[in-house]
């Protein structure tokens, strides 16, 4: 790869040193290795997490799977603005929705499939938080409200796919996170 900055590491593979910005822009000129070098730097992380989500493996495989098909055939929908993990993580948790959407009542299948000991990344802030006035307040919310925070505000979803996710209509998921909002206002006053 000519102009390609990379080092040998202690084993004497190469590595690229390029940024997770550079290597989008690699592969919107098709450059495979750097399709394969943003694969490598962030699967990991993203399995753990739609993993959180899902406990099927195979449903994530398949949103991994089509999370960075997406980036191969759409690199330019990346714009530049932010951080290349927080655009992978939109693509991926939304083909997450797509593997689970045809499937009913997504929210009782996802619980009953998940272990007792996954914890997902929405409880890990939730349990780092707990003791302070946000922790103390997102604690008094009904289940109800708090899963339309949690699908909103944590995972970045839209009303509709929060929707989706959560098996409620989208006008549900207004309403839930208006009220939401005002009760998190009235503790925290």
């Amino acid at each position: 790869m000519g102009g390609v900055m990379s080092s040998v590491m202690s084993d004497g593979v190469g590595r690229d040193e390029r940024t997770d910005a550079e290597l989008v822009r690699a592969i919107r000129d098709c450059d495979r290795g750097a399709l394969h070098e943003l694969f490598v730097r962030h699967e990991p992380w993203l399995s753990l997490r739609l993993g959180r989500r899902c406990a099927d493996h195979a449903i994530v495989d398949e949103a991994l799977q089509d999370t960075f098909l997406a980036v191969w055939r759409k690199p330019a929908s990346w714009r530049g603005e932010g951080e290349v993990a927080a655009w992978l993580w939109g693509i991926a948790i939304r083909s997450l929705l797509h593997q689970l959407r045809p499937r009913r009542n997504v929210v009782e299948r996802l619980v009953r499939l998940r272990s007792d000991s996954a914890v997902s990344s929405e409880e890990e802030v939730l349990a780092r938080v707990e003791h302070s006035d946000v922790g103390t307040a997102l604690q008094r919310l009904s289940p109800e409200l708090r899963a339309v925070v949690q699908a909103t505000v944590l995972d970045g979803l839209t009303t509709r796919e929060a929707a989706t996710l959560l098996g409620i209509p989208s006008g549900t998921v207004k309403s839930r996170m208006s009220r939401a909002r005002h009760e998190l206002r009235e503790a925290l006053l």
